[in-house]
């Protein structure tokens, strides 16, 4: 089925943004609320949101109004829905009304239409219960705000069907999401399962006196690089929110976290939770506070919940990862985490604290009992939560990689869109490491591209940047010069920003194609730098000299269609024609000769560096070298033939 229409019911926080993401993406979207107050709301908050994203060039100019003209407004719940292929349901969490919401889709929508829930804590199963066909009802879990983050959970019922379930993943991808498979109904999904002990353990921590909350959340932040700590973040929430998260769970509150909700201090929105917040104030923790604490029982736990969900079938390592760097902002998930601290030393703290306090929540899973007994420790041994058996594949933590090696097809894709894609030291290191893996030979085309459609890349990391030296600084050229050198061809499929080292990167490549929201730029000049990984010299050679200076020395960033008519980037296009462009080029290219095609790319960077007349005699000495290959032969007879050549790279 294709989705084409779509209908959110509530216009609540949730609602409106949900609609307002989806009208983005392009399509036609019905916003329902049982009040026209509650309409008149969402609209003014949907019109002032998309004014911002206007503003900051995240959509076009225009796209304001047009956004608006794709969302229809109706307290009418039949007219909103009766034709429709695709409904979400945000309304209040609680069960009785949502099935009475779901009992009136099914009598309203038609029989191919998914129903699927917003709820974030309810059982799929149960709302599915309200209508005739279950299989058609799956949960699809937001996070807020619904414009900005990127994550969505695709959540199975009991008699969800794998058709539902993948429609809904597919849709999500095309309203530029990213969405993880949560495969069993159980409580809570997967983010906010593992995300539980992170607040929940400290406060017990706190509550026994065995630390304090500066020193919890300094350790947490300074030591192992989260966001926030818990306490932090609990102001954030609402401790409240998470209080009945606990609750409904059916756990015990630690009595810190009870106090709170008692005296009504429930973190920012009241000026007091764990921190004050009255005039400004803010969280007021040092890095030397949590010097002597150790965090690894609050990191063991959320792995614990992390191995319940892998021991059920109910999600996968990766998904897991990626819904919490999405989802929570982690700087590394939980699995990947395992693999490195050593499943020996999770399940030995989790022991540990199981045989003092006897308390359910301390007992490790059988899975990582099993893990351990069987030799799977961490990622020297073979698979622990990832697999490790193949010594000569190498684990990136700041790309992915996928090499179809049939087809000679790479694709590379910058892994770090919690930071917009930014360029670290690891990155710099992994991204040409990764390539001189890979056999020219075979290999016919290479794709770079971000993940996430926020940004292909923002640029080099401003705490790398505090941290190097002079000498450090000159070896930006490796990543650069590696992809440029690299005799197969080499695209940039740019998503989003390309900024600074972003576009340097991008401009290393041979071919490039943008989305029209893509904005391009060099804004180092407002840091008191300028470009030094070759965007001097290969902006004004693309551009010229004029036009290159005032990118540069003004820190002036261009969108696509004017990179497209200046001669910075191949082509510009629609935001949904991105995918279709690039696989077109890519297959130009495996059908390509490959000799000739890499020996053109070697002749024209070659010629950068000699006058012209030496240039075309270095052209004619490689344009030589193609007279002695069978791919020559069959290009003509193809020709006379009026048939498709078969190139064998010969």
């Amino acid at each position: 089925m294709d989705i084409k229409n779509v209908a959110v019911v509530g216009a609540g926080v949730m609602g409106h943004g949900i609609a307002e993401t989806i009208a983005i993406a392009g399509y036609e979207v019905s916003l329902y609320d049982h009040k026209k107050e509650n309409i008149e709301k969402a609209l003014k908050k949907i019109d002032k949101s998309l004014k911002k994203l206007e503003s900051k060039n995240i959509i076009p100019s225009g796209g304001c109004e047009s956004t608006k003209e794709r969302i229809n407004t109706t307290v009418d719940l039949e007219k909103a829905v009766s034709n429709v292929d695709f409904v979400i349901e945000t309304v209040p969490e609680n069960l009785d009304l949502k099935h009475s919401v779901f009992s009136r889709l099914d009598r309203y929508t038609q029989d191919h239409t998914i129903l699927a829930s917003g709820t974030s804590s309810l059982p799929i199963t149960e709302i599915a219960k309200a209508v005739d066909n279950p299989k058609r009802v799956v949960g699809m879990h937001w996070f807020n705000p619904p414009v900005l983050m990127k994550l969505v959970e695709v959540i199975y019922g009991r008699e969800t069907s794998d058709e539902t379930a993948e429609q809904t993943y597919q849709f999500a991808k095309k309203i530029n999401k990213t969405p993880i498979y949560c495969k069993k109904d159980v409580r809570g999904f997967i983010v906010t399962n593992i995300l539980k002990p992170f607040y929940v353990e400290p406060m017990w921590m706190v509550s026994r006196g065995e630390a304090t909350i500066k020193e919890i959340d300094s350790a947490m932040v300074h030591q192992r690089n989260y966001p926030m700590g818990p306490f932090q973040l609990a102001d954030l929430t609402g401790i409240d929110i998470v209080h009945d998260v606990i609750k409904e769970a059916g756990e015990p509150i630690p009595p810190i976290m009870k106090e709170k909700v008692e005296k009504r201090e429930l973190g920012q929105k009241t000026d007091k939770g764990f921190y004050n917040y009255k005039e400004g104030q803010k969280p007021d923790y040092k890095e030397k506070d949590g010097e002597e604490f150790d965090p690894l029982l609050i990191e063991a736990l959320m792995i614990n919940e992390a191995a319940k969900l892998v021991e059920i079938d109910a999600a996968t390592p990766k998904d897991i990862d990626t819904g919490m760097k999405l989802g929570a902002r982690f700087p590394v998930g939980p699995c990947k985490k395992a693999d490195t601290i050593g499943l020996d030393k999770i399940l030995e703290k989790l022991k540990k604290q199981h045989k003092k306090y006897r308390e359910n929540r301390y007992k490790p899973t059988d899975w990582l009992k099993n893990k351990i007994n069987s030799g799977d420790i961490d990622k020297k041994t073979e698979t622990v939560f990832y697999n490790h058996k193949n010594p000569n594949q190498k684990t990136y933590h700041t790309i992915e990689t996928h090499h179809n090696e049939k087809q000679g097809v790479v694709k590379i894709t910058l892994n770090r869109p919690e930071k917009h894609n930014a360029i670290n030291e690891k990155m710099m290191n992994e991204i040409p490491n990764y390539i001189e893996t890979l056999n020219p030979d075979t290999v016919k085309c290479i794709v770079i591209e971000g993940k996430g459609t926020k940004a292909f890349s923002t640029g080099a990391e401003i705490e790398m940047l505090q941290k190097w030296t002079t000498q450090k600084a000159g070896q930006t050229k490796k990543i650069f010069q590696t992809i440029e050198n690299y005799p197969s061809p080499v695209i940039a499929k740019i998503d989003g920003y390309a900024l600074g080292a972003g576009l340097e990167l991008a401009l290393s490549c041979d071919l490039r194609y943008a989305t029209k929201k893509t904005q391009l730029g060099f804004p180092e000049i407002n840091i008191g730098i300028f470009p030094g990984g070759g965007g001097t010299q290969k902006l004004p050679r693309y551009i010229g000299e004029t036009r290159a200076k005032q990118m540069i020395l003004l820190g002036e960033k261009i969108d696509a269609e004017t990179a497209e008519k200046w001669g910075l980037i191949n082509k510009a296009v629609p935001n949904k024609k991105l995918d279709q462009t690039v696989e077109k080029t890519v297959k130009k290219l495996i059908k390509g000769p490959p000799i000739a095609i890499k020996l053109a790319k070697k002749t024209i960077n070659e010629g950068r560096d000699h006058t012209l007349q030496n240039a075309i005699k270095h052209e004619s000495k490689q344009f030589k070298k193609l007279f002695n290959t069978k791919d020559i032969e069959e290009g003509i007879s193809a020709f006379k033939e009026k048939r498709e050549p078969n190139f064998k790279g010969k």
